[in-house]
C-alpha cells in the first residue's frame, strides 16, 4: 500500500478555488449607524442594508462565526439576519485574488444600485 502524505492528500482535496464572497442582510437599525450613513450618501431607504464579505469558508460557516464573535464584524454580530445568496451565489467559488477584488466590486455595485452597504474592503 502506498503511503499518503499530507501534501498529496491536500492537493487532491483542495483546489485553488475555495474562496467565496457573501452578502448578509442586516437589520434596519444598522442603517442608522453614523459610519454606515457616511459611507452610503446615495442610499435608497427602500433597499436593505447589507454587509459584503469574503471568506475561505462556506458563507454559512462564516456567518455562524460572525454570530459567535469569531473574527466578527461587529455590525454583523449585532445586526446580521441572514445570508442573501441571490446576490452572490453565481460568483462562487473563486481563487483568493479574485475574491479580494470581487468583494470590493460587489460592494460598489450594490452601493450604486442603492443598497446601504458595509464591509466590502
Amino acid at each position: 500500500m502506498k503511503r499518503r502524505t499530507l501534501k498529496a492528500t491536500r492537493a487532491n482535496t483542495e483546489s485553488g478555488h475555495h474562496h467565496h464572497v457573501y452578502v448578509v442582510l442586516l437589520a434596519p437599525a444598522a442603517a442608522r449607524l453614523r459610519t454606515v450613513r457616511a459611507t452610503n450618501p446615495q442610499r435608497d431607504p427602500k433597499k436593505p442594508c447589507v454587509y459584503v464579505g469574503m471568506t475561505g469558508l462556506s458563507p454559512e460557516e462564516r456567518l455562524a462565526n460572525h454570530r459567535q464573535g469569531l473574527k466578527a464584524a461587529s455590525v454583523v454580530k449585532r445586526h446580521g439576519l441572514r445570508l442573501l445568496p441571490e446576490l452572490y451565489e453565481h460568483l462562487n467559488p473563486m481563487p483568493f485574488e479574485a475574491a479580494v477584488r470581487m468583494e470590493q466590486d460587489l460592494a460598489e455595485d450594490l452601493r450604486r444600485a442603492g443598497y446601504t452597504v458595509t464591509g466590502g474592503h
